[in-house]
């Protein structure tokens, strides 16, 4: 079970899971087909259950990836609150009653932004690879990325009231949506759709890092701005993270069969929070677009 993605690449366990003759998984740890994730023809909906009186050997289940996930988001969740209510209030009254750009609120939420992106991003190139998945460092890259959050969503909040709840009920809706597709469609995953997806995820990265690049010497590219070149980078961005979530949802489907150990839930938790925080970025600036027009 050879991986593309990145964030599964780097995982031995991943890529050591094949199926012997008998057409049960096995573990690279020994070798042995494990009961509960061997039969690849069981129904999805019995996945990470197990069976009356089945030992728990420690293993990957949907039910771990759920709440390893919920974690995860809970802790983004968390620094994105306390940053927004650190920064405070934007707006204030100048002396003619007019409502002005508070500027220590604006510098905080810079700061918070650039803070908490350049963290994030450090940390996602580590878990990404890393062998040994560290939910340490998982949970590290998720508070980092609540402030880059918190920070942003603030200084959007600012500009278009409203568009924040918004993204966030729509990334949930995209969530869901995507999940009942992937079940109830029956989707599969093939070698080239994973390595378009990769390739699509790096290539919009190494543009987003040009486009900063540029900025310092006073190009603007229009990738990030509110014309129409960025809302169509934006919606590429927001179709490219659903195709994120649907790879997760393979890799966990995978792990599982293969009994894979628990802690390779962490490595599913971290690849799903990182597509569920690409959604909401590119989502948020959409409504923002359209708000503004």
């Amino acid at each position: 079970m050879k991986s593309n993605n990145p964030v599964f690449a780097r995982s031995e366990e991943f890529n050591r899971a094949s199926t012997n003759a008998y057409g049960n998984q096995t573990y690279s740890g020994g070798g042995a087909a494990y009961p509960g994730y061997g039969n690849t023809t069981s129904d999805p909906s019995t996945w990470g259950t197990g069976t009356p009186g089945q030992v728990d050997q420690g293993r990957m289940t949907i039910d771990s990836v759920v709440q390893k996930t919920a974690i995860s988001v809970a802790v983004i969740f968390a620094t994105a609150i306390v940053t927004w209510w650190w920064i405070g209030d934007m707006g204030t009254s100048n002396a003619f009653g007019q409502t002005v750009v508070d500027s220590d609120a604006m510098a905080r939420a810079s700061m918070g932004a650039m803070l908490g992106a350049g963290g994030a991003f450090l940390l996602s190139l580590v878990n990404s690879f890393k062998r040994v998945i560290s939910p340490a460092l998982v949970l590290a890259f998720a508070a980092l990325e609540g402030v880059a959050l918190g920070a942003v969503s603030k200084l959007f909040e600012v500009q278009f009231d409203g568009v924040v709840m918004s993204a966030v009920i729509g990334t949930f809706g995209a969530l869901a949506g995507t999940l009942a597709a992937y079940k109830f469609l029956d989707i599969k995953v093939g070698d080239k759709f994973r390595r378009g997806v990769v390739a699509g995820m790096f290539g919009m990265v190494g543009l987003g890092l040009l486009s900063l690049v540029l900025s310092f010497f006073g190009i603007d590219t229009g990738l990030y701005g509110f014309g129409g070149l960025g809302f169509v980078f934006a919606v590429a961005g927001l179709v490219l993270g659903i195709f994120m979530l649907i790879l997760d949802f393979d890799y966990v489907e995978q792990g599982v069969a293969a009994g894979l150990p628990d802690r390779e839930s962490w490595r599913a938790a971290f690849g799903l929070t990182v597509s569920l925080v690409w959604i909401y970025t590119n989502l948020l600036r959409i409504l923002a677009i359209l708000r503004g027009d």
